[in-house]
């Protein structure tokens, strides 16, 4: 079975994930014997937890740029697709337009697919509108909840980050007083290393979640505003369908107060 885009690209943020996380380790026991550089002052010295955190980093570096190329107006409404379904339908073309569609891979052809094949011919005035209107519902329905599944892991990461700095301010705290009970004094030097894990966990929690907030929320409506023009151009579709049929009908009509 050949790989679908989708399943390719789930595979590399997995890949990524794993990767990180396996080498991560590696990395902090290769520089146990650190100097005072940047690397050490604001990475190193958050200890393991950081390992957790930067998986975070990189969960939402691959799932901004995995959603930030599957959101394109390429891949839910493209204007090729759109002029082609239009000449099909305002020549009454049904069948034909169906074809195009279901070869077609993005949303609008996909939905257009799902949607026309209700069409009534034996209801000239509407074509079985509330038909296709049901069928373009269930469809949003269960083609967006795939859709936002990797929407809402940004969402998920966004909400864990701050929790994982928590974590390891709670535990620099907690190693801050195991030191302070050992040495029965407050020796800066010594609780150094402790106020680092605390602070710089902290730190990276909220950096990472901030942006993942934003990225979230304009993921999403970027996911609405192409979900809303799709929707909107099968309506347009069948509408320019239903003025083709009644075209006889809406010309044979005499305006009012013309005619004796």
């Amino acid at each position: 079975m050949i790989p679908t885009p989708r399943s390719r690209s789930t595979q590399v943020i997995l890949t990524s994930l794993v990767t990180f996380t396996l080498t991560t380790p590696a990395l902090f026991a290769q520089a146990a014997p650190k100097s005072d550089t940047m690397l050490t002052r604001w990475v190193l010295d958050g200890g393991p937890t950081m390992i957790f955190i930067g998986a975070a980093v990189v969960g939402f570096i691959a799932l901004a740029v995995y959603n930030f190329m599957a959101l394109t107006k390429a891949k839910f409404c493209p204007d090729d697709l759109k002029a082609a379904l239009f000449d099909h339908m305002a020549n009454c073309r049904v069948r034909s337009a169906i074809e195009l569609a279901t070869s077609h891979p993005s949303y609008l052809g996909r939905m257009v697919a799902y949607a026309f094949p209700n069409i009534d011919a034996t209801r000239p005035e509407d074509l079985g509108r509330d038909q296709v209107e049901d069928a373009m519902a269930d469809f949003t329905v269960n083609e967006n909840r795939k859709i936002m599944t990797w929407i809402n892991y940004i969402s998920v990461i966004a909400q864990a980050s701050p929790m994982l700095g928590l974590l390891g301010t709670v535990i620099g705290m907690v190693s801050a007083f195991g030191t302070l009970k050992t040495s029965g004094g407050a020796d800066p030097g010594q609780l150094a290393g402790d106020i680092s894990v605390a602070l710089l966990t902290t730190l990276w929690g909220l950096i990472n979640a901030i942006p993942c907030i934003i990225v979230f929320y304009v993921l999403k409506n970027r996911f609405s505003n192409l979900v809303a023009d799709t929707v909107h151009t099968c309506e347009e579709l069948l509408n320019a369908a239903v003025a083709t049929v009644n075209a006889d009908t809406l010309y044979a009509k005499i305006p009012e107060g013309i005619a004796e």
